[in-house]
């Protein structure tokens, strides 16, 4: 009649909060980052490299580690995104390629608007979360 219940039975756990979720956690994690890299474009590259390298580092590890806390989807594709973006901006800082500054407003470009084309589209296809 009464049937016992084991603690490992498919019971779901709750998840832990998605940081992009939540106003407070969005601004710490990606909005202040965001905002450096802008400001960056206004200081010299000697600069601006060191801020935005420690801004996508900063983002890259909060998106990894939010995807496997929480399983929300573009964490999984912006996280490596921003990581990978580190290798071109150090190669425009260290002046083995010059950009001028047309070229590093192209590339804080591609950093941003790429990311939130890789936030949107992932979300589209596979949710919100995976």
């Amino acid at each position: 009649m009464l049937r016992r219940v084991s603690p490992s039975s498919n019971a779901t756990k709750p998840t832990p909060p998605d940081w992009a979720g939540r106003p407070h956690g969005y601004v710490l994690v990606w909005g202040l980052p965001i905002a450096a890299i802008v400001v960056g474009l206004f200081l010299d590259a000697g600069m601006r490299t060191p801020i935005w390298v420690i801004a996508l580092l900063w983002m890259g590890a909060a998106c990894v580690f939010n995807a496997r806390r929480c399983g929300r989807t573009h964490c999984r594709y912006t996280g490596p995104f921003y990581l990978a973006m580190v290798l071109p901006l150090l190669i425009a800082g260290s002046g083995i390629v010059s950009i001028g500054s047309y070229g590093w407003f192209a590339l804080a470009a591609v950093i941003v608007l790429g990311s939130k084309l890789i936030w949107w589209g992932t979300e589209r296809v596979w949710g919100k979360f995976t």
